[in-house]
């Protein structure tokens, strides 16, 4: 638990022991919580929607169904439902499908302060050519939202290797970026959709097959030219903006895939 959620929990702890009087305590759905990044107010489930079901997606979209995604509509259906189901079973929490305070307090356990996933952070999302998140194929606070919804699947799959340390070695890049390393012309790095990964812990076939489950749509590792090095992982089926169908494309023939 990072410091500051500790400081938090021991305060609420101590204001909860104090003997409350001439007062009466009333429950409700989810109890207060002072997320620095998004709080939740109300407990969600399928058939409701808005910005809060949408917040709730980002952060369970690492939980898709084997060759799918969970899309981030802010409507509450069977694939949000279902990954949510998974994301509960995956934590011990009841997988029940519907997110109340012991959900949201599991994700408040799971993300820092600027709303990343604790085990991933902006600064590795970026390119290391200038820094920031302009110069791509779209505006600046769109690659860099597009990068918060691939750290989120990060998450997942690095809670599925066994929550071992999972390396970024390439997030976001400028066009600038993506030439001086050859990148292809319309990558999905361009639009902050995509990351290159390798582990000290697992073998690239290993990320590469758990990646399957994980809501990425790219997939490229060991066999595919230019990936015997690391596995790349992206999201092209969620891009709208790449002018390309949104079609899965998957190839690690050294793994299998």
């Amino acid at each position: 638990m990072r410091p500051y959620r500790l400081l938090l929990s021991l305060v609420l702890a101590l204001a909860l022991a104090v003997p409350v009087t001439g007062a009466l305590v009333v429950g409700s759905a989810t109890p207060a919580h002072a997320d620095e990044c998004y709080t939740w107010t109300r407990t969600l489930q399928k058939g409701m929607s808005g910005s809060d079901v949408t917040q709730l997606q980002i952060r369970i979209a690492g939980w898709a169904a084997y060759h799918d995604y969970v899309a981030i509509d802010g409507v509450f259906g069977d694939e949000t439902e279902a990954a949510l189901k998974r994301f509960q079973a995956a934590y011990g929490l009841a997988a029940d499908g519907i997110a109340g305070p012991a959900t949201y307090s599991k994700i408040y356990s799971l993300q820092d302060p600027d709303c990343t996933p604790i085990h991933f952070s902006y600064a590795e999302m970026d390119d290391d050519c200038f820094g920031g998140w302009s110069g791509g194929k779209v505006p600046a606070a769109t690659a860099q939202a597009n990068a918060l919804r691939v750290m989120w699947k990060l998450e997942a799959l690095r809670h599925r290797l066994g929550d071992q340390p999972l390396i970024v070695t390439t997030g976001f890049r400028s066009v600038e970026c993506n030439n001086r390393v050859g990148g292809a012309s319309n990558s999905q790095h361009l639009y902050g959709m995509a990351a290159d990964l390798v582990s000290a812990y697992d073998s690239l076939c290993t990320i590469a097959k758990e990646a399957r489950y994980t809501g990425f749509s790219g997939l490229i590792g060991p066999g595919a030219a230019g990936h015997d090095d690391h596995v790349h992982v992206d999201s092209r089926a969620e891009n709208d903006d790449d002018g390309i169908a949104n079609a899965y494309y998957w190839t690690a023939p050294s793994c299998g895939i």
